[in-house]
């Protein structure tokens, strides 16, 4: 199993999200764009962190600015 900050930071937004009974759900808009995107041959994979951090600032559990802090902290110890 993967150790490390990466899998530290996925462990902390599934516990955010777990605390806030918060789950990742489609709009019509994310279809859209994943239509838009498999259209263009491009293969676009957003990962379970990702979605839930999504799903939490759409529940307004988190800022804009956190959520992208997050992320940011995610996809660093992922791709180091």
């Amino acid at each position: 199993m993967d150790k490390g900050p990466h899998h530290d930071t996925a462990a902390a937004i599934r516990a955010l999200a777990e605390r806030y009974a918060v789950a990742y759900k489609p709009t019509a808009t994310d279809r859209l764009g994943h239509d838009i995107a498999r259209l263009s041959d491009n293969e676009v994979e957003i990962d379970e962190p990702a979605l839930l951090l999504l799903a939490l600032e759409r529940a307004g559990h988190l800022t804009s600015t956190d959520a992208a802090w997050l992320q940011g902290e995610y996809l660093r110890a992922k791709y180091e």
